[in-house]
């Protein structure tokens, strides 16, 4: 038998099944996730740099300087997410004490270490010009310790005492500690989260009542003892009535916002960023800076990217069979569109101002870390979905997409078989005229002939 390459007959295509809908597939949950986040954080990177550039040249001689903090501070940010995508639940349960004492230690140390400014001792100055703000962690510090403790205390939750005691006693340290400083917009994040947790192992209606009345009585606490956030909160009623004084910062937000239009005015346009013009224009503020130079439309690209994290992390929490899965889901949404609210409230005019900062968009270096953490967290957990560890198994990963981009296809060689002998064997059937090659033919040894036969 010879070995001739003939073209491989043609086999007609499968028809392939309809495709599953997007939110019907195992990884919808991390895509919607991740999806949203790396959007959210491209567009808070391009705010950053237009919305700072004349402060950051004005103080340092380079308009991409405070620009150049926040890329830093992502590209620490990315791997470190990543990183918490990868890890299973027993290390986040490992590391809920650890926090939290950390988280402890550390706010008690900015009271005495911390620098102060607008009013509220926050940050404790580190090495380089970096700032590290303790608040930040305790968030992730509440949620992981508090859905440990819901936890690990399942079966006693229909008693009282089990059910708030130590949950409350430690957050109310936590938030007295927050108060000191105080940081009223970190304060009523805090508060959610622990609203969240306990709304989520089914606190009765009553006792969820008081608790809500407590916690709103000890925001009024924070803002009649601080000075700086009493002012707010009266110039909230009437920005107009002070706006060169109280409420001047919200006066200029309205003019940012309303100078946009539909389009905005263009990328780096903004006018308000200039001297003399919106303070605080590249952190609390950066989304009346997206107003105004990308108008209405940049706003509800916004307002549609939340929108869609918040419903990713609810849609993980429901999905989640692992109770402590399902607590920290719930928190960690809670605390990012409680912060989301509040800082687009406050531009906006609906909420008083509260200094908080635009998670993942506006500058900042501890709140994007530990926000881009606690969604890391989020999406380890939607990878533990159903059917969405089979569905990674079977995907191949980057590598091997890449080594075999360019491997060629074989091409398949068929066997002609000749015609059969008396015994029933296959012979070989010559092979055609045309593949007898010059060079085939001069690789054939001659065949000597007898002497005398001619």
């Amino acid at each position: 038998m010879t070995d001739v390459a003939t073209p491989a007959p043609r086999t007609p295509r499968p028809r392939h099944e309809p495709r599953a809908p997007l939110l019907a597939r195992p990884l919808a949950s991390y895509h919607l996730l991740l999806g949203c986040t790396v959007l959210l954080l491209v567009l808070g990177l391009v705010m950053v740099f237009s919305a700072s550039s004349l402060r950051s040249y004005a103080t340092t001689g380079s308009v991409f300087s405070t620009g150049i903090k926040q890329a830093t501070f992502i590209a620490f940010g990315v791997p470190l997410m990543m990183i918490m995508s990868r890890l299973p639940v027993r290390a986040f349960r490992a590391a809920a004490y650890p926090c939290l004492l950390v988280s402890l230690a550390l706010l008690v140390a900015v009271l005495f270490v911390g620098n102060e400014v607008n009013g509220a001792t926050s940050w404790i100055p580190l090495p380089m010009g970096f700032n590290l703000q303790p608040a930040e962690l305790a968030k992730m510090a509440v949620v992981l310790w508090g859905a440990d403790l819901l936890v690990r205390k399942q079966k006693l939750l229909g008693d009282r005492k089990h059910l708030l005691v130590p949950l409350l006693p430690v957050a109310g340290l936590v938030l007295g500690l927050v108060m000191l400083q105080p940081d009223l917009g970190t304060s009523v994040a805090i508060a959610s989260i622990v609203v969240a947790l306990l709304y989520v192992v089914g606190t009765p209606l009553r006792m969820f009542g008081a608790l809500c009345a407590f916690l709103l009585g000890c925001v009024a606490l924070i803002a009649v003892s601080s000075p700086h956030s009493m002012d707010r909160l009266v110039s909230f009623r009437d920005p107009f009535a002070d706006a060169a004084n109280t409420g001047y910062q919200a006066v200029q937000g309205f003019y940012a916002l309303s100078s946009g239009g539909i389009f905005g005015r263009g990328l780096g346009a903004s006018k308000e960023k200039w001297s003399g013009g919106l303070p605080e224009a590249h952190t609390d503020y950066v989304f009346a800076i997206i107003g105004e130079e990308l108008g209405l439309l940049g706003t509800l690209t916004v307002l549609v990217l939340f929108g869609v994290l918040l419903y990713s992390g609810i849609r993980i929490a429901q999905r989640a069979t692992d109770p402590f899965v399902r607590l920290c889901s719930f928190g960690v949404t809670a605390w990012l569109g409680c912060q989301a609210v509040i800082n687009m409230g406050a531009v906006v005019g609906l909420l008083p101002i509260t200094g908080i900062p635009l998670p993942l968009v506006s500058f900042g270096g501890s709140a994007l870390l530990v926000t881009l953490a606690a969604i890391g967290m989020l999406l380890s957990f939607a990878r533990m979905e159903p059917g969405a560890a089979a569905a990674l198994r079977a995907r191949p990963g980057v590598l091997d997409r890449l080594r075999n981009e360019g491997v060629p296809v074989p091409r398949q060689r068929t066997v002609v078989a000749g015609p059969r002998d008396s015994r029933g064997s296959a012979t070989r059937s010559p092979a055609p005229r045309s593949s007898r090659t010059p060079a085939a033919r001069s690789s054939r040894t001659p065949v000597r002939r007898p002497a005398g036969r001619r």
